[in-house]
């Protein structure tokens, strides 16, 4: 009712006393305490009063015990796996240090802008991610759970590989390591080598055969191994019992699994520079290639790196960011926890080169000590004439410059037969060329390294220990990611959502524990999370700066952060992030339209990996993944568009009941009440626009007002409450 219509309110007064009497007598004696409760309701130009201070809501949703505590949470969910074996892979396969600058540009273009904007709408709305989008517009409840959806998905093959890194961790403790030496094979004649690992290494041979036992195809299953069941259990188990209580428990957890691994990297730092050739490694990384930073794929991977290491889309940094409170300063946070992720990843990089320096300088030495042998036969067989050789070479004792030396002599004296005298170069570069990254890297490469490491188990259980609270670090934010959002939305006990998430997960996750398993965490790894990810942060980018609208948004930071943020935040968001967004789409579908579907497996006879196109059926799951990442949005938007639920979203209320309170849940209204006044059907009405005006009867006052009511669906409310300032309400 317009409040200046003072005359229609005098007519209409009686009429709606007496329709107040007959909403009273029909309700039942169980109503009196929903009568005489409080009822509050928001300003539609205030439509987050219930997320804010002052409001039950507010005051029982967890909080961090500690800037610090929360700034661990996002740093360990931010660092990950990720920046351990795929950032140094990255780096080595894509011009060295020159990699870096392109990082660093996308980084200040799309990683930065993107997270602070996740950091800012979690700690301005106070919700998990289907409360914060369904909050900026109904029909865009979809973005929340797709980021669900994705963060199950890759929860399920997370976890895994945490279970093999406590496979590894537990098999750490004993001297040699188990990855040591190629197994001995008796028969009834003799012992010999085990030929799969004579074939290949002894630590390729412990990961495909005595850790995996993997099967020759995705099509083989193999039945479970039991080994990696159990380590996933307990996987799950460690998940389970540190996210049951939300942030009250992992909070805690995080001083150690988000500052661990920091202290592991260090001593591997120090420890590696000891090492012989580590100067070597560390020098060849960030010798840069200038010409291969101008290729478009370094930009799209080192885009596509910046993504994922931020952890931007999967609803984790929202679900974090939205137990802070509301004046915290996010953007220091946001320029904070990105720098602190890509110096990580430096000083991983470091450590990873420092270590396979040291590695290939041994496999350069063993190269260098076999071709001497052979040279010395060829000497003494008269195929290498004693005269070509310097004088001080010392083939017992030959340093890798000397024979560097004699080998280019040979080559030029032997140019036309040089390539039948089987002699190779034994380049230390060469070795290190040779670009490793994810399982290969941790579980094959530094594995070998480390078995020539003086005390190697104590290396071993140290670096495994690390890859286990990095991932655990990851994981707390991708179940966070799907917990809180669910417990903000359907107001489910998170204890029980909890167990009964890890529980599911854990099931499913069987598939991934199977002798064909890993090559299933390929196929998730490919296909789950990389263009639903994408399309996720263009929606949210969409959802903020043009739904919500930038300028709004521009003003709610400055009530946030008691500052005006800068301009080049508001000129990424509405121009420059969307584009390289949308373009970095286009390249991954060209990416992956160009690059076959399929995985490499590994074949027994030969030892070696050999890559094999997936079935129909696993491009049919492939292809599944996709689009069930994906398929919340549009539904959610249908469902909305077309009203086909009765909820916030439509013309009625939706109501919270909390501790005898009746809370409004923000809702967009639109229209006159008058029209309910005169008879007319709920179907027919159209909302009332709430202006600054508290629907109640004041005490000892026989006007009344009207007020929409969700629970009894008709348009409106009477309730008997006492004289209280607006304030209180």
């Amino acid at each position: 009712m317009p409040k200046n219509s003072k005359v229609v309110k005098r007519e209409l007064d009686d009429e709606v006393i007496e329709s107040v009497k007959d909403l009273l007598s029909n309700e039942d004696s169980s109503d009196d305490a929903f009568k005489k409760s409080e009822l509050m309701v928001d300003d539609q130009e205030e439509k987050d009063v219930d997320v804010e201070e002052g409001s039950d809501v507010e005051d029982e949703r967890p909080a961090w015990n500690s800037k610090l505590q929360y700034i661990l949470a996002q740093v360990g969910f931010s660092v990950g796996l990720g920046n351990v074996w795929r950032f140094p892979y990255l780096c080595q396969k894509n011009g060295g240090g020159a990699y870096l600058v392109p990082y660093l540009i996308l980084l200040l273009i799309i990683g930065i802008p993107l997270f602070f904007l996740e950091l800012a709408v979690g700690q301005r709305i106070r919700r998990g991610s289907i409360g914060v989008w369904n909050y900026i517009s109904p029909k865009l409840g979809g973005i929340g759970f797709a980021s669900c959806v994705v963060c199950f998905f890759v929860a399920l093959y997370y976890n895994v590989i945490i279970g093999w890194s406590l496979f590894y961790f537990s098999q750490s403790f004993q001297h040699p390591l188990p990855w040591d030496q190629c197994p001995l094979v008796k028969n009834a004649s003799h012992t010999f080598v085990e030929p799969e690992c004579e074939k290949s290494s002894a630590t390729t041979y412990y990961w495909y055969r005595e850790a995996l036992n993997i099967s020759s195809s995705l099509s083989e299953s193999g039945g479970l191994n039991w080994k990696m069941t159990i380590c996933l259990l307990a996987a799950w188990v460690m998940v389970c019992l540190a996210m049951i209580k939300g942030i009250q428990s992992s909070g805690k957890i995080m001083y150690f699994s988000s500052l661990f691994p920091y202290v592991v990297l260090l001593c591997f730092l120090i420890r590696g520079l000891l090492l012989n050739g580590s100067v070597d490694g560390i020098r060849h990384m960030f010798t840069p290639k200038l010409e291969i930073m101008l290729e478009p794929k370094v930009w799209r991977e080192a885009a596509t790196q910046v993504f994922f290491a931020l952890g931007l889309g999967f609803g984790g940094v929202i679900a974090f960011s939205s137990y802070n409170k509301r004046d915290n300063n996010c953007h220091f946070d946001a320029v904070l926890v990105s720098f602190i992720n890509f110096f990580t990843s430096v000083l991983a990089t470091l450590v990873v080169f420092a270590v396979l320096g040291f590695k290939a300088n041994i496999i350069n030495e063993k190269c260098v000590t076999q071709n001497s042998e052979k040279i010395l036969k060829l000497l003494k067989m008269g195929n290498l004439s004693q005269d070509i050789i310097p004088h001080h070479i010392n083939f017992s004792s030959i340093t890798a410059e000397d024979y560097s030396l004699v080998y280019d002599i040979i080559q030029k004296v032997k140019e036309e037969q040089f390539d039948s005298l089987g002699l190779k170069s034994c380049q230390i570069e060469d070795e290190l060329d040779k670009a490793v990254q994810g399982t290969g890297l941790a579980f094959i490469a530094f594995t070998e390294a480390m078995t020539h490491f003086p005390a190697s188990p104590f290396w071993s259980v140290m670096f495994f220990l690390m890859l286990v609270n990095l991932g655990l670090g990851s994981m707390f934010g991708t179940i966070e990611g799907i917990i809180t959002p669910i417990v903000d939305t359907f107001k489910v006990r998170k204890e029980i959502l909890t167990v009964i998430c890890c529980l599911v997960a854990f099931f499913i996750g069987l598939i991934f524990v199977q002798r064909s398993g890993n090559y299933f965490v390929t196929m998730f790894d490919d296909y789950s999370a990389t263009l639903p990810l994408l399309i996720v942060v263009i929606l949210e980018n969409i959802a903020v700066i043009r739904i919500y609208g930038i300028d709004k948004f521009m003003e709610d930071l400055k009530d946030m952060l008691g500052f005006s943020p800068s301009q080049y935040y508001y000129y990424m968001w509405k121009y420059v992030s969307p584009f390289v967004l949308l373009c970095l789409l286009v390249a991954s579908v060209v990416q992956m339209g160009l690059s076959p579907p399929g995985y490499n497996a590994w074949i027994e006879d030969t030892a070696m990996e050999e890559f094999h196109s997936y079935p129909t059926w696993g491009m049919i799951v492939c292809i599944s993944l996709m689009v069930l990442a994906i398929l919340p949005v549009p539904i959610v938007f249908m469902v909305r568009r077309c009203n086909l639920i009765d909820d916030s979203s439509g013309s009625l209320a939706s109501v919270s009941y909390k501790r005898g309170r009746i809370i409004k849940e923000p809702v967009n209204l639109e229209g006159d009440n008058t029209s309910l006044i005169h008879g007319k059907s709920p179907s027919e009405v159209p909302s009332p626009n709430f202006g600054k005006n508290i629907y109640r009867k004041q005490t000892g006052s026989p006007t009344l007002d009207t007020a929409p009511n969700g629970r009894y669906g008709i348009g409106y409310l009477m309730a008997d409450m006492p004289d209280m300032p607006e304030s209180d309400l």
